[in-house]
């Protein structure tokens, strides 16, 4: 089972996936908010917090111009075992979480990356799986203070955009993020690929050329989890 780089309208790529089992609902954790999934409401609603303080970051933004990439290769493993590549900045040094359902690849200032997930099974449009996080999103509490700047589906792709400021036992300081996901479809129409984009308001330019590199080029290739396994 294969994943392929294919030249699509405008000039993106998408992705090849064959023979895949769709049993399995495609789920994601490419939001920088923790693994997020579609979910029953609770029957408790999320305690408000007081209003917090935004205290703006003002570093210099993230250039495009000086932005060089390559290629870099890494292997997921969810309900398949994928190995991924993608073009991101040569110089992000990539982390993958335990297990490694996703690998991300973090500018030396620690406040701009890109988080790439694949391995999941595919069964669900992009545009659904916008929808999907929308609906996680909007369960949050009040004092992430999510906003939404766009919702788009164009050909392959589902892309949202919104702020947020990180919860204050991960983040005491109350910083606004920039954040802009885009779910990438396979030759069947369905999501295969997830991927993030997270920085400051000031590097919204640069962190949508940083997507479109990465979405433009990005490769999955499955294997069953258990390939590797004896009998």
């Amino acid at each position: 089972m294969a994943i392929t780089a294919l030249g699509g309208a405008g000039g993106y790529g998408v992705g090849l996936l064959t023979a895949v089992d769709r049993s399995v609902a495609a789920t994601g954790t490419a939001a920088p908010l923790g693994t997020v999934r579609p979910s029953t409401p609770s029957a408790t609603p999320s305690p408000t917090s007081p209003p917090r303080e935004i205290q703006p970051d003002n570093s210099p933004p993230l250039d495009t111009d000086e932005l060089r990439y390559k290629t870099r290769s890494f292997e997921v493993e969810y309900v398949y075992k994928s190995q991924v590549s993608a073009r991101v900045p040569s110089n992000w040094g990539m982390t993958r979480p335990d297990p490694p359902r996703t690998a991300r690849f973090t500018d030396p200032t620690g406040k701009r990356w890109i988080r790439i997930e694949a391995g999941f099974t595919i069964q669900r449009a992009p545009a659904a799986s916008m929808q999907a996080r929308i609906a996680d999103l909007n369960r949050l509490p009040k004092d992430q203070m999510v906003k939404y700047i766009s919702q788009t589906v164009e050909g392959n792709y589902a892309t949202l955009v919104y702020t947020y400021v990180p919860p204050a036992s991960l983040a005491p300081v109350a910083t606004l993020r920039y954040v802009i996901v885009r779910w990438v479809a396979d030759d069947s129409g369905l999501c295969a690929v997830e991927m993030s984009s997270t920085g400051l308001p000031q590097d919204k330019e640069a962190l949508m050329a940083v997507l479109d590199k990465a979405a433009a080029s990005v490769v999955r290739r499955d294997s069953p989890l258990n390939s590797h396994q004896p009998n």
